[in-house]
């Protein structure tokens, strides 16, 4: 399924994870969940997302498997998962990654970028249409933090997305700490390349952890969300609204305390972003 409207509210989320089961359930003013899908089993859900669910959080399921990017046809089996999970969570809409993890039958354990090629975005924008014709949602689109680039790029990361995006229709899944750590390793300006992003398209956004090591940013999803992370939600938040603004944290679990104070500290961003948008 393909849309060109975002129609959905989810509001303030955070990537679920069993580890933060007590943490959801006591954080206040949380809207939705994220779910990776193929951490979902084929019948039953985690009891930590039915809880969430019974609560009314809605819950969006995240794909990390379909290799959109790959020169390989998505599998038939992994699409099918996909919208069986967001039928069962009754999701507004499912995301993935504008990536390739597997070529040639090996698989890489991780989220490559992909080339910002003519080619690449030919290949890609037909297998999201793959995609989107198996799913019974919306498919948004994340683009990744990636320590290296191919050469031989034909444009940048900016337009590359946005031509995906208006190529597919996709909604926008925005991730700024990876737009802030490609800035960052790949020597570029994070908020002249956020204005130029199709920021009318976001389906909601993502805010992760991270650290600066040997004068390298790596986007960990393990450490506290950094002041540069911050000042451009705030930036975002200035320029347009979002429907749901979601904190990822996937390991090295913090106290339930810092966990909220972080979900805070992004609210705020948020809003003094807003109140900046509504004086203007």
């Amino acid at each position: 399924m393909s849309t060109r409207d975002v129609t959905w509210q989810l509001g303030q989320g955070i990537g679920w994870r069993p580890q933060l089961d007590g943490a959801i359930a006591r954080a206040g003013g949380l809207g939705f969940i994220e779910v990776i899908a193929e951490a979902i089993g084929a019948h039953e859900l985690p009891p930590g997302v039915t809880a969430a669910m019974q609560r009314g959080l809605q819950v969006v399921p995240h794909g990390v498997s379909l290799s959109l990017g790959g020169a390989e046809r998505p599998d038939g089996k992994r699409l099918a998962h996909l919208a069986s999970v967001a039928g069962r969570v009754r999701a507004p809409l499912v995301s993935e990654h504008i990536a390739f993890v597997r070529a040639a039958g090996r698989e890489s354990g991780h989220l490559l970028p992909v080339p910002r090629t003519r080619a690449a975005l030919e290949i890609l924008s037909e297998n999201v249409a793959i995609a989107q014709d198996a799913l019974p949602v919306p498919l948004a689109l994340e683009h990744v933090a990636a320590l290296v680039q191919w050469p031989g790029a034909e444009m940048d990361e900016a337009t590359f997305v946005s031509e995906l995006i208006e190529r597919t229709g996709a909604p926008l899944l925005l991730d700024i700490s990876n737009l802030y750590a490609n800035a960052h390793n790949h020597g570029y300006d994070a908020l002249e390349a956020l204005v130029r992003l199709p920021l009318d398209r976001i389906a909601y956004v993502h805010v992760g952890g991270g650290r600066l090591r040997d004068g390298v940013y790596h986007d960990t999803h393990a450490d506290p969300v950094v002041p540069g992370v911050l000042h451009l939600v705030e930036e975002l938040f200035s320029l347009t609204g979002a429907p749901g603004v979601l904190l990822e944290r996937d390991d090295d679990f913090p106290p339930a305390a810092e966990l909220v104070a972080e979900l805070r500290a992004i609210a705020d961003a948020a809003r003094w972003g807003s109140e900046h948008r509504v004086r203007a």
